[in-house]
């Protein structure tokens, strides 16, 4: 079996041709991909050659890790889930190209447990459960933020999900003024008309790596910020300031496989709303474009690929 698939050959090299699948185990499914996201963090790193090297790190590759489709085939396992609505956070399938991430793909092949039912009533908008549930990582353990840097999809589904769970609407920095509309339920403002420095909690979704000692002169007395972006520079900060305000300083890594299902639940509730965050939605075949589009077109969101066209 093969699938059409994207390719990152190398940096900033993208190519949409065929690659052979792996056969679906007994308890694996084969989803046939309607969308996918491109993570403007993540893939950025890739696309741009930045993504520092770990464990599976390499090209030829294919990206991706926010994908929805249907279930067409299953192992004998698996069986029930043909015909099934899900969520794919990417695949292992592919024999002529690492699958690091693997999700931007006509066809994947993946575990049967790694493919989340989801309303199929979100259509596009399904591709926001990883990012969802990065954000509800970040959140989970520590005290719901007061402030948020960043109004992007990540600082937006923060925003969200800190009122969904029940905390007081934050507060949201963004220094982009073609970024700051789009807020439900909390208030969006440059960082330079804000006069307050006695956050409790401060939840950063900026990816500016010079930016600690300005949120260290934010924060209240044993206040934390939360790293939630992804840093490809080094971070430093003052240490006075920081001993002053005897800060904690919090890092958050990606979502959890259990963070999938508790989006779900914040979704299917009605307390966690996807919409109004996917901006952009190109076939698949036009990827070339979009991908340098979803990095540098600021009134981009969230770019999605259509694979509907794609044999």
């Amino acid at each position: 079996m093969e699938a059409l698939a994207l390719i990152m050959e190398a940096p900033e090299q993208l190519s949409l041709r065929p690659l052979l699948l792996d056969a679906p185990g007994d308890a694996d499914v084969v989803v046939e991909i309607r969308w996918s996201g491109i993570s403007t963090g993540t893939e950025k790193l890739l696309w741009t050659g930045k993504m520092p090297m770990f464990p599976g790190m390499g090209y030829p590759l294919v990206p991706g890790y926010e994908s929805v489709g249907r279930v067409i085939d299953a192992g004998h396992d698996a069986q029930d889930r043909i015909g099934d609505w899900v969520f794919v956070p990417g695949a292992s399938c592919f024999r002529d190209a690492r699958g690091l991430f693997g999700g931007s793909a006509r066809r994947l092949v993946l575990p049967s447990t790694r493919a989340l039912n989801i309303d199929e009533s979100l259509r596009a908008d399904g591709v926001l459960f990883a990012l969802a549930a990065t954000a509800l990582h970040a959140l989970d353990g520590g005290t719901l933020p007061d402030l948020i840097v960043g109004h992007g999809v990540l600082g937006r589904l923060l925003a969200r999900i800190t009122i969904a769970l029940g905390a007081p609407p934050p507060t949201v920095w963004e220094t982009d003024p073609r970024r700051t509309a789009g807020a439900l339920g909390y208030s969006v403002m440059a960082p330079d008309d804000d006069t307050r420095r006695d956050y409790r909690s401060i939840c950063d979704a900026s990816g500016d790596s010079n930016i600690l000692d300005t949120l260290l002169g934010r924060l209240a007395k044993g206040g934390e910020i939360n790293l939630a972006g992804f840093y490809s520079d080094r971070l430093n900060f003052a240490f006075p300031v920081a001993f002053r305000a005897e800060a904690r300083i919090r890092v958050a890594a990606e979502w959890s496989p259990g963070d999938l299902g508790k989006t779900r639940d914040l979704v299917d509730s009605g307390k966690l709303d996807l919409s109004g965050l996917v901006t952009d939605v190109r076939p698949a075949r036009e990827a070339g474009d979009a991908y340098p589009a979803a990095f540098s077109d600021r009134d981009c969101l969230k770019m999605v690929l259509d694979w509907s066209d794609c044999a």
